[in-house]
């Protein structure tokens, strides 16, 4: 808001202009560590690049089509297979050398090693697509080739060998069981009296099964699960006692 002076004739006066005084420039204590610093981090031509560039000469700068492929000179055509080519046909006038001349008569030879020929087999193809589409059958696995393998039909060396050794502890296990037999320590059991014991043990199995039948549905007490547990092992080593009897016709029982 400018400031409204009264009239008066003493403002007519022209009066002494009066500079105000200037305060003292602040001086900071580390100016001198600054400038040292700034200096310190700084390398000529950093930014900039050098002051002087030297140019290269006129010879060395690019010249037109120096950047191009460079071909190789032309060299005469020359076929890979040219040194190995038979010769070429002669031609109408030329007249070529001829070898050495045969009394051979290449037609009647030809007609009579066809004659004597044996006609070949054809080979054994199968079909697997409606177009025809034929294949070796040998590698298909349909013909059985090991039909004409060596050996074929005949026994395996090991189950020979197996048959062998089961043969000769047979033998020696009757041996055993003769010798035995010879000093009275066996005695061997007669038809006879297999087939009383066989009878008695079918006659057991009967009557306890006879009792295993009577027994109440629920095995709600203990004595009653274990009189049924029990009545159960007895029927099944009696079934494989009579099992053992009726397989084996011959038994030895030890006199001891």
């Amino acid at each position: 808001m400018a400031m409204m002076y009264e009239e008066s004739i003493y403002n007519l006066i022209p009066q002494e202009e009066v500079k105000p005084e200037k305060q003292p420039r602040y001086n900071s204590k580390f100016k001198s560590t600054v400038k040292v610093e700034v200096k310190s981090n700084k390398a000529p031509n950093k930014t900039m690049g050098p002051a002087k560039v030297e140019l290269k000469k006129p010879e060395e700068f690019v010249k037109k089509h120096s950047k191009e492929p460079q071909l190789p000179g032309k060299k005469p055509f020359k076929y890979p297979d040219e040194d190995t080519r038979r010769p070429a046909v002669p031609k109408r006038d030329e007249k070529p050398l001829m070898g050495l001349k045969s009394n051979k008569n290449f037609v009647n030879t030809n007609a009579v090693e066809n004659i004597m020929s044996v006609p070949k087999k054809p080979a054994a193809n199968f079909v697997d697509t409606v177009n025809g589409a034929t294949h070796p059958l040998t590698p298909s696995g349909l013909m059985p080739k090991y039909v004409k393998k060596k050996g074929y039909g005949e026994v395996p060396t090991y189950l020979q060998k197996r048959k062998e050794e089961v043969e000769r502890a047979q033998e020696e296990y009757d041996e055993y069981i003769r010798e035995h037999y010879r000093r009275g320590a066996m005695k061997c059991l007669t038809e006879e009296e297999r087939r009383a014991i066989m009878d008695g043990l079918k006659k057991n199995w009967e009557e306890i099964h006879h009792q295993y039948q009577g027994l109440s549905v629920v095995t709600d007490t203990a004595p009653k699960k274990a009189r049924k547990e029990r009545m159960e092992a007895e029927m099944k080593q009696l079934e494989r006692d009579i099992e053992l009897l009726e397989k084996h016709k011959t038994i030895y029982i030890s006199n001891h």
